[in-house]
Formats: C-alpha cells, structure tokens, sequence
C-alpha cells in the first residue's frame, strides 16, 4: 500500500489515515488509490466491523491537491483524476461496513466530500468544513452537491456551496450532518462511537447501510418487497437466535455475523 495511506486494526475497527501532512492531505491519484485499496481490504477482512477514516497532522483534508490539478490539461487526464477520486465515494457507499470519518481543524473541497460520504461523521468541537469549490470558480464533486442537497434545505445548500463559508461542527451537527461533536481526541472519539456498530449485528446492519442508501430510489412496493426478502433470510441467521436467546436470558447478546 503506498506511503500516502495509512492503515491498521484496532480490535474490529479498521483505521485508515491520510498521509500527506505536508500537502494538508490533499487528494492525489496514488492517495485515492490508497484509499480504495484501504477500505477494500477492510471489506475482505471478517474481523473488520466498523471502518474510520481520518488524516495525518493538523487537519482531516484540504481537498484535491492545487498542484496535480493545474496539469490536467486536457479532458482524458481530468476526467481519470475525477474516476479515481470518485472511486473513493462508491467504495465507501458500496462497503457492506459502515465508515466513519473522524474529522479534526477542516476537512474542505473533495476532504468535505469524503468527511460526508461516510455512514457517520465524528468532529471535534473546533473543526470546520468548506464547500472550497467556488473559490477556484468550479462546483462541489464526489457527490456533495446531492449529499447536501438530500439533508438540507436547498437554501442552505446553496449558500454553504456559493459562500464557501466555514461550517463550524456545531452547525454541521445542528444540521444533520455530523453525528457527534467531540472535545476528546477524534479518532478515539470516534472508536467510543463505533461501540454500537462493533457490538451490533454485523448482518442486519449490512442490510440497514444499504437499504438506507438506496431508500430514494425504490417505490415503496420495491422496499416492502425487499424488506420482506431480507428480513425472511435474517430470522433463520444465528445472530437472529442469539438475539432472541440473550433476551430471555437477560443478557447482552454476542452476534457473529451469521
């Protein structure tokens, strides 16, 4: 794996870190394919129930590196850096794991686009997030612009996207788009979070991630059709009968993923 990813476990929590702190952990091709390779083996790893994506030094990301950026010089090499930046997004949606960005000082331009394409968003109190994208006359990408869209009111998006302002976390949370604010160091922070997902049931949150993802999709023929279908196979799983058995035993259940 390159130089410009880092990655661990930590008990079933897989850790992935930007690392290019001396470019503020702005995106190049060989990070975004760090990234992918990343959270694709923490996806082929059955140890791994929760993945957190954070970056190296003082802030999560600065967005697309400036310096790659002014040498596409034509619509080939633009349109292969925006296929494999993009593939950091479809990965993260498409993971049967969820993803949590842990996010400290700002995550801005395509950094705001990954902090928010994660299942959950953790940020500490002082971090900011940056819609920077006008600020060299070009619009959000890697699906920020619907992200925003899809949780805010269109007003909002629109001055969060043409302003380019700092979103403070606090507001980013008001708003529905981070889920815990945190003083403590962010990482760990967002370890504690995990605690539902480690604990939780591996299969049916699977299921949630992906139903949740595709809701705005589906009539609601198709998701009843579909929630029939899954919920059908997850009662004849061993995490449905732990589950059952652990209440009558008054106890917390232990789910394998089975």
């Amino acid at each position: 794996m390159t130089d410009a990813v880092k990655y661990e476990k930590k008990d079933a929590i897989a850790l992935i870190k930007m690392n290019r702190p001396e470019k503020r952990n702005a995106l190049s091709i060989v990070m975004a394919r760090g990234l992918v390779e990343a959270l694709t083996d923490a996806e082929k790893d059955s140890d791994i129930k929760a993945v957190i994506i954070s970056g190296e030094g003082k802030i999560f990301s600065a967005g697309g590196d400036l310096e790659v950026l002014h040498t596409l010089d034509n619509s080939a090499k633009i349109m292969e850096y925006m296929k494999q930046a993009l593939e950091i997004i479809q990965t993260i949606r498409d993971l049967d794991k969820y993803v949590i960005s842990a996010v400290h000082g700002f995550a801005a331009g395509a950094g705001f686009s990954i902090a928010v394409a994660a299942d959950f968003v953790v940020a500490k109190k002082d971090a900011a997030f940056l819609c920077s994208f006008t600020d060299v006359g070009i619009i959000p990408d890697l699906g920020l612009v619907k992200k925003l869209t899809d949780n805010l009111p269109s007003a909002v998006a629109k001055e969060w996207i043409s302003s380019g302002r700092p979103v403070s976390a606090e507001e980013a949370y008001r708003r529905g788009i981070v889920n815990r604010v945190t003083e403590d160091e962010v990482v760990e922070a967002a370890i504690d979070y995990a605690g539902f997902i480690v604990n939780g049931p591996p299969l049916a949150n699977k299921f949630v991630k992906h139903m949740v993802n595709y809701a705005d999709e589906w009539s609601s023929g198709t998701n009843d059709l579909q929630e029939t279908a899954i919920q059908t196979l997850l009662l004849q799983t061993e995490d449905n009968k732990e589950g059952i058995q652990s209440f009558f035993d008054k106890r917390k259940p232990s789910f394998k993923g089975k």
